[in-house]
Formats: structure tokens, sequence, C-alpha cells
């Protein structure tokens, strides 16, 4: 097992601020006071970087707010490697207090429960109101409900925390003999937050299945989609030769309903019993997103329609409420990298209207990810993606579009600790 230490996964995270990024295209004067509140809903990727960067890049210009319901974010971003106990949680858990303490962003432990968007005021849980002249939504994603699916039983982990812990158990349990059968893990349909990860995790599990003598259990991918959404190359290769007989990858497959009580699994083509179950459910935005009316239901695209200038709201213009990270609706990937690009355009774009200005005419948002795909070898995907001006939308750039690593190997994987560690420190640091 290739542990990554403590010290040596924190000397990373502390060492490195690359992704730190280019100063907005607009050079600013300090304001000695602020010029508007913004309230930002969310501590995840999107939320902390935008609240990070209005202060960092505007300073007194905006009174910022976050508000979480948790008092630390739990990363989704390397919360594969915690099944195989290649990594702890406690290693991709990050709390608030640099934001406060660095940068002067006030931290509200609350649950959002409304907004009354005519007088630009969030409702929270607790009773409590905050004003607004901007509130930014980064809520992440809500799963659509299946007939039967009890996630006290039957494991999502695609929230880290918690969940995460109990599909770790489950898998310690299958590998001990404590149960018997396959690992059965679902792909929702596309778009989903983190393409690469179903497939990721699929390997990772197979791999450790395969290095502690339970070969004879297979990985049963059964994957909504008609064929791998992400990294092709990477996960077919992996599928058919690394892990051939282990990982039964089985596309176009709908579930219908589970039956939480005895691990079985039914979907379009049939009934699949498991040892341990892993279903990922379809995706929807953040519930304070649908509940504002800030989603179209008839779309295809689950997230809500946004203006990529400044990511308002087009379902509600000019009422200072944006959508970031995974529940905005843009044609760009749902992840962690994809959602800090996003809250740095966004960041720009406020501070430039606390100005009375306009947008940035042409942003831009770089995303890669650099995933495991053995206990030693990594992979990584990087997309481009420009505004193009005659649709009003964000498309993959031409050249280079998306990148795909041509194989995965050990340099591969050492890169992975040093791209989240910019991460990391670029978003919580």
């Amino acid at each position: 097992m290739n542990v990554i230490s403590r010290r040596h996964f924190l000397k990373l995270a502390g060492a490195s601020t690359a992704l730190v990024a280019a100063v907005p295209t607009m050079l600013r004067a300090q304001s000695a006071t602020p010029k508007g509140r913004v309230v930002v809903v969310g501590g995840g990727f999107g939320g902390a970087t935008v609240a990070k960067y209005l202060r960092l890049w505007g300073g007194n210009s905006a009174a910022v707010t976050l508000v979480d319901a948790n008092p630390n974010h739990v990363s989704c971003i390397l919360s594969n490697m915690v099944l195989d106990g290649s990594l702890n949680l406690s290693q991709i858990t990050f709390n608030y207090a640099k934001l406060q303490q660095k940068y002067g962003i006030t931290f509200v432990q609350g649950k959002a429960t409304g907004i009354d968007s005519a007088n630009r005021v969030l409702k929270l849980s607790s009773g409590k109101t905050l004003p607004y002249e901007h509130l930014v939504l980064a809520p992440g994603i809500d799963f659509k409900p299946i007939d039967g699916l009890d996630f006290s039983k039957i494991p999502h982990a695609w929230q880290a925390g918690p969940q995460t812990t109990l599909l770790k158990q489950q898998l310690q349990q299958l590998v001990a003999g404590t149960v018997t059968g396959d690992f059965v893990i679902t792909v929702p349909p596309s778009p989903f937050r983190c393409p690469i990860g179903p497939y990721e995790r699929a390997c990772l599990v197979a791999d450790y299945l395969k290095r502690n003598g339970k070969s004879g259990s297979k990985v049963v991918v059964l994957d909504a989609n008609a064929s791998i959404v992400a990294e092709v190359v990477t996960f077919t290769k992996a599928f058919n030769q690394t892990f051939a007989g282990i990982i039964d990858y089985r596309p176009s497959e709908q579930v219908l309903s589970v039956d939480s009580n005895r691990r079985i699994i039914t979907t379009n083509k049939g009934e699949f019993p498991a040892g341990v179950l892993n279903v990922i459910p379809a995706h929807q935005a953040g519930a304070i997103v649908r509940n504002a009316g800030l989603v179209d239901l008839t779309a295809a695209n689950w997230g809500a329609p946004v203006n990529p200038l400044n990511y308002e709201s087009t379902l509600l213009p000019n009422s200072g409420i944006h959508i970031i990270g995974d529940s905005q609706g843009t044609a760009m990937s749902k992840g962690g990298h994809v959602a800090n690009g996003e809250a740095k355009v966004c960041a720009d774009a406020i501070l430039r209207a606390l100005d009375g200005g306009a947008p940035d005419p042409v942003p831009t948002v770089g995303a890669a990810c650099f995933n495991p795909v053995t206990a030693n070898t990594g992979s990584w995907l990087s997309t481009l993606f420009v505004y193009d001006p005659a649709t009003k939308t964000m498309v993959k750039a031409v050249p280079p579009g998306t990148v795909e690593a041509p194989v995965a190997n050990k340099d591969n994987f050492e890169k992975i600790f040093e791209w989240s560690a910019n991460l990391f420190a670029d978003t919580f640091a």
C-alpha cells in the first residue's frame, strides 16, 4: 500500500501556491469602507474561493460573509484514496480560520433556507437574516431520489465525510470476508460532479481487492451513460487490461430501485446482488437554488442557467444572485478545479460591478484533474474553457480542447499531490 504520510502531504499543501490566480484584468483602487455586502452560501471550492478573492483582490471594497452548515469542508478531491487507506479524512478536511484571519471574511455556520430576492435578504434556519447587494450560491449538489435507497446502509460517498467512512468500512468487511460478493458501483447520468470520479473509484477498489487477494470479487460498474464519459483512453485500458477479469463494465444501465437491506440493485437490464453496493444517484442543483426558482426544470442540464461573464442568474437577471460550482448550468464540467476558476471570474465581476463597471468580456476558465488509477500510478485530464460572444456561452478552446494523459504512470501519481496541494492552498489558505 502506498500510504502518504501526513507530514509529507501537509508539506506539499503548505509549500505550493501556484494556483493563486493571475491578477484580475482590471486593476482597482482599495476602498477604505465597503461599497457593498456580499453573502456567499457554501464553503467548498467555489464558495470559499470567491469569498477569498473578493477580499484578496478588493480589500475593503466588499464586506464578505461566508455561510455553511458545517464548520469544516471535507474535500471530495482525493477522497477515493481514503477508501484504500492511502489518506485519512483529516488530511482532506479544511476549516475557514485562515479565510477569517487573513482576509477578514465573516463566517456564519448555519443552513441557508430561503431568499427574499426583492429585498435582497438571505434567510437562515436559525431565523437570522443576512442582507446583501450580491449573493453567491455555491451549495454543491443534491441527489434525485431512488426507490428503496437508504444512504445509512448503501453509501454514495459523493459528498465526502461520514459517507466516505461508511463505504471504507464496508470495503474492509469485503476484504476481511465478513461479507461476500461483488463491489457494485453506479455511475449517474451526465452531467454529474467529477466525471472522472466513479471510474477512478472503480479502479482503486479493484486495485485494493487485487492487492489483498480478493480478485475473486469483481467490481461491477453500472454506468447510466452509453460509454465512459471522461479519460476514455485511461479507463478503457484500465478496465480491459490492468484490471481484466476484475472490473466488469456495463454501459447504459439505468437504476430503477434498490433493496437496501439485501444490497440488491435493479436496473433496466436486471438485478445485481452485491457484497458492497455503492449507489451514486443522478444529481440536481442544491435545494437553495432549486427552491428559489433559479433552475429550468425542463432543461436537460439540471444546473441553474447563468451568464458566464458574471455567473448571475439568467432566470432572475439584475438580481445580484450568482450561482457557481456544481449547481451552475453552463456546459463546463463540474468539479473542484472548475469551481475554483468560476469563483475568480465571479469575484472579479462583482468587484467591477461595485465600482460601477462591466464584467470582463473574455473570461477563461482552465481546469485540470490529476487522479490515481492504482496505488502508485496516476493520470490527468486538462481542459480550457473560453467565452464565445456569438453564443454567449463557455466553450472548449480549440486547440487544445481537452487533453488526456497518454499513459498512467508513477510520475503522474506524484503530481496528484502537487496539484491538489496547490488547489487546497489557493482555496482555503
